[in-house]
């Protein structure tokens, strides 16, 4: 007996991964922590709604581009081989149709913000439709994935001052780090298939030197962080959750190091935890600096 058909509803969500929300987390702990910063503390309820919608929105409408432009490989991959795009539940026209409405949704979000931001928003979304079709050409794409994900550090930034300062170029740095960790964690998932369809990741350029790579980009995504951080004086929290962060680290050596799917795909769909941790210590000592004054 065939399964009944899925509503438009249920396989538009399924295209955006809402029942995933890892893929978006990860986007949001930076954006956020980069907020507080930028803001020396809580940034009001308007730009927190602002970023957090807009990178849900963001990240949604840039599955829709990536499934669009990966749907002839996917097919050949036994995780994404279900994909609605892929199977044709999901035409093109609709796919781009869904993307282009959420991204100028979350373009309406960044037009009650200034102009520095929206400027800088332009550029993003840029990069964003472009990272699909970098597997194709960039030995490591995972690092235009990673320019396309820290445009929130920067965004924040110009949204709560109206410029870019250094230390939200060195939380870039730092976080194009991160995301050649994870993204690197997530493209071992699928080595097999990709060397068999051609498609080019950090993962197989790296080769046998991937799981000492993924410490590297932890270490120094944290360091470079606790580096740019430092001026600020956040205190003991901040380093306790920096801490916290390298134990998860360590834990995700464990994870990945005999190359299993199962071990390596764990380790990226839980890595917005050790982003949260990073920017609990960063809200916290906001927080307590805060309680302290009063």
């Amino acid at each position: 007996m065939s399964a009944p058909p899925r509503s438009r509803l249920s396989l538009y969500l399924d295209l955006i991964r809402w029942n995933r929300p890892a893929g978006w987390l990860v986007c949001l702990w930076p954006t956020l922590s980069a907020l507080w910063i930028a803001a020396d503390g809580f940034p009001g309820w308007h730009l927190l709604a602002v970023f957090v919608l807009g990178t849900f929105l963001m990240r949604s409408a840039g599955c829709c581009v990536n499934d669009v432009a990966d749907r002839d490989f996917d097919r050949h991959v036994k995780r994404t081989a279900a994909r609605p795009v892929t199977t044709g539940a999901v035409s093109v026209k609709q796919a781009l149709a869904l993307g282009a409405v959420l991204a100028l949704v979350s373009f309406g979000l960044v037009l009650t913000t200034n102009a520095a931001a929206i400027a800088w928003s332009v550029p993003a979304v840029l990069v964003a439709i472009a990272y699909p079709f970098t597997k194709r050409i960039i030995a490591m794409p995972q690092a235009v994935l990673g320019i396309a994900f820290n445009f929130g550090i920067v965004i924040a930034f110009a949204a709560v001052q109206g410029q870019v300062p250094a230390v939200a170029w060195w939380m870039w740095l730092g976080n194009l780090f991160w995301v050649l960790a994870y993204d690197t964690e997530y493209a071992m998932v699928d080595r097999d298939d990709d060397l068999k369809i051609g498609i080019k990741t950090s993962a197989i350029t790296l080769g046998r030197f991937d799981v000492a790579a993924i410490v590297l980009f932890y270490l120094l995504f944290l360091g470079i962080w606790g580096m740019a951080l430092a001026p600020y004086a956040l205190g003991p929290v901040y380093w306790l959750a920096t801490a916290a962060a390298l134990a998860q680290a360590v834990w995700h050596w464990t994870l990945i190091r005999d190359r299993s799917r199962e071990g390596c795909f764990t380790a990226f769909r839980v890595n917005h935890w050790l982003g949260a941790t990073v920017f609990a210590g960063i809200a916290g000592s906001y927080l307590l600096r805060q309680l302290a004054i009063n």
